[in-house]
């Protein structure tokens, strides 16, 4: 890769040379591979490769971007001629731009990844999800199940007229399972996946027959249970549906974007109580157990460490990338995150999780004379207002609580409220943290999908709306 790297050295000196105050080049290389068995027959093998170098240049304070996926010097002049074109075309009638001030940086950053997931037979992996997904069918009553396994390389260069080198390479693996249950006219899905910043040695380490096994028996078991009485409870929430509803209902609210255009519940609350004191929600860029994403750098070369949103309740700052920090007035947390290298970095999430606190799991069932615990095994989506801050969501299997033991599943189960509400109804933090991610999917926003994490501990909250849908 030494080539692209002196072509995108040549790319800072052109630019320079045509009098833009700044430019900075990505070049990205992604490799992705899906494999999916459906009810014992291999319905997808798909590999695809994708490259490219993407531009963005401020001439005279206005933002210009082009891509090619042609990384010859020519094709990468010809990007960057458009790009400056196209910021002059816009002096005197676009939005005016500038870039929070952060230290240049100079580094090479590759996750741990001991067994090249792309070097594996396809045979092995193939027949590998064979076996997984006969194991999910025999379990009886288990009428359909998706099997699936996939993996991403991705090799990204940045540099800026800043002087900042950065070389990033990340790997990740991950299954993802989904059993079906028929009792006489109703069915019932609940699905699970994992996946970890790793190569293949992540799928030998585990014994995936206990998972798998685990779906398709709550799928026999939650589908001939009933809905819940719909109604206001106190509800305990495992670390799956901590993380959507962070994600969903509070993440992108502190996303500076957003909160510049008006859009989000937190617009002028620095400073303010948003949540109960036992609530503290970071955003943070590298996980040590490889559970998360892995985002040491942004697409704008800035570092990402542990950005502390909210402290003990407190809302401390926001999300920014260096573009929507300088508007607001804030240093950048290293959330200016692209697709790829064909789009412009906007602000994202990367790895949002609500810290532990010390409470054993059994010590938040202790005085729940009537509620519900919620996991997000079979979650389906749902809506969220960011400006509003209300959402609802369909969860996964969950079960009623009475005097304090876990009892029936319930089938069907959704929640709803205002996020702002809910966090301030937190009475009870678990010691334990989870936080996942998956190859499979990210969060979309803008025409763009990025890789994101999110989860947290088991957290207990006094009050919020209960539906059965």
């Amino acid at each position: 890769m030494s080539e692209v790297l002196d072509i995108l050295e040549k790319a800072i000196d052109y630019s320079l040379k045509l009098g833009v105050d700044y430019v900075d080049v990505r070049f990205e290389k992604r490799i992705y591979e899906r494999i999916t068995v459906d009810n014992r027959v291999l319905r997808e093998y798909s590999a695809s490769e994708d490259r490219g170098i993407g531009v963005r240049v401020i001439v005279d304070g206005y933002l210009g971007f082009a891509a090619t996926t042609n990384t010859v010097w020519d094709s990468v002049r010809e990007a960057i001629d458009k790009a400056v074109e196209l910021a002059k075309s816009v002096r005197g009638s676009g939005r005016r731009v500038s870039l929070a001030s952060v230290k240049p940086v100079r580094d090479v950053r590759v996750s741990e990844c001991k067994i090249d997931p792309f070097t594996i037979d396809p045979s092995e992996k193939v027949s590998f999800l064979l076996d997984l997904n006969r194991i999910a069918l025999d379990v009886k009553d288990v009428k359909s199940a998706i099997t699936s396994f996939g993996a991403v390389k991705v090799k990204k260069y940045f540099m800026s007229s800043e002087n900042s080198h950065i070389e990033l390479d990340i790997t990740m693996t991950g299954l993802r399972y989904i059993s079906i249950a028929k009792w006489g006219d109703r069915l019932e899905r609940v699905s699970d996946s994992q996946s970890k910043v790793a190569g293949y040695e992540f799928i030998k380490s585990v014994d995936w027959e206990k998972p798998v096994t685990e779906v398709s028996k709550l799928a026999v078991e939650v589908v001939k249970a009933s809905t819940p009485p719909p109604g206001t409870y106190t509800v305990i929430l495992d670390s799956d549906i901590v993380g959507l509803l962070l994600h969903e209902a509070f993440g992108h609210a502190s996303e500076g974007d957003i909160v510049e255009s008006g859009a989000s519940v937190l617009a002028g609350k620095l400073g303010e109580k948003v949540a109960s004191e036992l609530v503290t929600i970071v955003d943070e860029g590298v996980l040590a157990d490889g559970s998360g994403v892995y985002h040491p750098y942004d697409d704008e070369g800035v570092a990402k460490g542990k950005t502390v949103i909210v402290e003990k309740g407190i809302l401390k700052t926001y999300l920014t990338s260096r573009t929507t920090a300088s508007r607001l007035g804030l240093e950048s947390t290293g959330n200016g995150r692209a697709q790829d290298y064909a789009n412009i970095p906007l602000v994202r999430q990367t790895n949002l999780y609500m810290l532990p606190g010390d409470m054993k799991f059994e010590e938040l069932l202790e005085d729940v004379d009537f509620g519900l615990y919620v996991t997000g095994k079979g979650a389906t989506g749902g809506e969220v207002n960011t400006g509003a801050g209300t959402f609802t969501f369909s969860v996964g299997v969950s079960r009623i609580i009475r005097k304090g033991e876990l009892c029936e599943y319930v089938r069907g189960v959704t929640l709803s409220g205002a996020i702002l509400e809910v966090l301030k109804h937190v009475d009870g933090v678990s010691r334990e943290l989870k936080v996942r991610t998956s190859v499979f999917g990210g969060c979309g926003k803008g025409g763009q999908s990025v890789y994101v994490g999110d989860g947290g501990p088991h957290i207990r909250v006094r009050r919020i709306v209960v539906g059965g849908r």
